[in-house]
């Protein structure tokens, strides 16, 4: 038995990194899986990997900024399976900001990608599952610098606290309807968005990976792959009761010193 088995699962900004990750460990334990993104090459090419593989998949182009376009992707989940039961929001803009050069249109960026989408993703998610009177599990990938971050990250940081914020808020009001939200606040990770990130705004070289992991405690950056499955354990059964959850999935202890 899969830990995901007969689960319908929806990833958003699940076309590459930690989403794909996702994606790819859900089907393994047994889920239907639809991913969305905003390019089809790589959701399309994602889904005829699981496909291959024996899994079901589905990718649903959209871009979560738009409220609508977050919606809309939970009904065409709904239409096609019947039902949701599981979500997780991976999807996320980190493009940089200090709080005396961000633009109000980058910060707006921002809140559309990695507030606005989640909190109307779930919207519709958690309406399915009440009017169907079903228990669900939902899954924000979130950040360790939503703690306060560096100062180039002011409009994400912002964003991203507002998403623990609303995890919390979310899963106590629905506790009783038997439907649990988690959030993971995950640290530096090597995914193909980072290494972009890193290229174009800190003009890092191939060996940026290298770099990074010897300052690190553990000597590596973290893998999508872990996440996944820390992830899939959250939306499964054997994560129990807990809702509420806010996690660090960091090698750096918050309030530690040296």
């Amino acid at each position: 038995m899969g830990l995901l088995d007969d689960k319908v699962v929806l990833v958003n900004g699940g076309s590459q990194g930690v989403g794909a990750a996702v994606a790819r460990a859900a089907v393994r334990e047994g889920a239907t899986v639809a991913v969305t993104g905003r390019r089809p090459e790589p959701g399309e090419a994602l889904v005829a990997e699981l496909s291959a593989d024996g899994g079901t998949a589905r990718y649903v182009r959209a871009d979560l900024a738009d409220a609508e376009q977050a919606r809309a992707a939970v009904a065409e989940v709904v239409a096609a399976y019947g039902r949701i039961d599981c979500l997780v929001n991976s999807a996320g803009l980190t493009s940089r900001g200090t709080l005396l050069d961000t633009t109000p249109d980058l910060f707006d960026a921002h809140i559309a990608v990695n507030l606005k989408g989640p909190f109307f993703a779930m919207q519709a998610a958690v309406a399915d599952m009440l009017a169907r009177r079903a228990p669900g599990t939902i899954v924000n990938v979130i950040t360790s610098s939503a703690h306060g971050g560096q100062p180039f990250l002011a409009p994400y940081v912002a964003a991203k606290a507002g998403l623990i914020g609303l995890t919390r808020n979310a899963a106590h009001a629905h506790r009783w309807d038997r439907i649990r939200i988690n959030g993971l606040n995950i640290g530096w990770t090597a995914t193909e968005g980072e290494d972009a990130t890193q290229r174009t705004f800190h003009g890092a070289g191939d060996d940026w990976r290298e770099q990074a992991a010897a300052r690190l405690p553990m000597g590596r950056l973290g893998r999508p792959d872990e996440i996944a499955d820390f992830v899939v354990f959250l939306l499964s059964e054997r994560s129990g009761v807990v809702t509420g959850s806010v996690i660090d999935w960091d090698q750096n202890v918050l309030g530690g010193l040296d």
